[in-house]
């Protein structure tokens, strides 16, 4: 019976991400997303914060907190994985603009699957996974649903609204198993944590991440820096997860680590929110 509880975590983690990422596709409105992407200081802090800071501050906290290697693995991951399923609710929280909140998405979905591959065999030392191995099932379950949705959606914008509610039904149905099967499978790992650096680290990282991002976007109309804050500091944990499944021999710590990312980064994205929704101008709340 244990042996087929990886199998069924696998297949429960590959329903949730491709119902979640067709979801997404099927409520993408792709026209106001590459209208909004033509914004070249949105997009180059998106890109800088998501592939280049996230990681780098990422491996720098993993020098500083004594964490044990696998930890810190399951950290840089994370780290390389921007713009979790339930970014836009948390968005929308922070007065974010839907139109950002689509091109952050559409931006992150494709830059994860190449950057991830070419990236992680450099940035995880010692691991044993070629780029092929990780992208695979990037590829396969975040950027093809979302393909599917969004082409769905431009030819039957009818038909992608009623098979919509379907589908989140089927996704929060599937997260519910997976995050059962993972909670057990995981259990002494994830009890082994508490007491350690790990959860820490992961705090650190996500508040860092959501106060220095919106900084750093000043000149920017608040709606737009609220969803470069939340998109750059939420994890997308399945993104993160799948490659870590998918290579043999991965410590299940480095897993736990991921997993972990769940509570906390609902926890922070959540909480930041309604603080981000302060930070808005007056005249702004005025016209909302």
């Amino acid at each position: 019976m244990d042996a087929l509880l990886p199998k069924a975590l696998s297949l429960t983690l590959a329903v949730f991400l491709i119902g979640s990422l067709l979801e997404v596709g099927l409520k993408l409105d792709v026209g106001a997303a590459l209208r909004a992407l033509r914004n070249v200081r949105f997009m180059a802090l998106s890109v800088v914060w998501g592939y280049a800071l996230c990681p780098a501050l990422a491996w720098a906290l993993t020098k500083v907190m004594p964490l044990p290697q696998a930890y810190a693995d399951g950290m840089l991951f994370l780290s390389m994985a921007p713009c979790a399923p339930f970014f836009p609710m948390a968005a929308q929280k922070a007065k974010g603009d839907l139109a950002y909140m689509a091109a952050f998405t559409l931006l992150t979905s494709v830059c994860t699957v190449i950057y991830m591959p070419l990236v992680t065999p450099w940035l995880v030392s010692g691991l044993a996974a070629d780029a092929w191995l990780i992208a695979r099932p990037l590829i396969f379950l975040i950027l093809a649903p979302m393909i599917l949705g969004a082409a769905l959606r431009l030819a039957n914008r009818t038909l992608a609204e009623k098979i919509h509610p379907v589908c989140r039904k089927a996704t929060l149905v599937s997260i519910v198993f997976m995050l059962g099967l993972v909670l057990w499978i995981y259990r002494a790992d994830l009890a082994a944590m508490v007491g350690t650096w790990a959860i820490a680290t992961q705090f650190l990282f996500y508040s860092s991440v959501t106060a220095a991002s919106y900084l750093s976007a000043s000149g920017l109309p608040h709606s737009q820096k609220s969803v470069l804050a939340l998109g750059v500091s939420t994890r997308n944990i399945g993104a993160a997860i799948a490659p870590l499944l998918a290579i043999a021999g991965t410590d299940p710590r480095t897993i736990a680590m991921a997993v972990m990312a769940v509570p906390v980064t609902v926890f922070c994205a959540f909480g930041a929110a309604p603080l981000l929704a302060r930070l808005q101008p007056a005249e702004g709340k005025a016209g909302s």
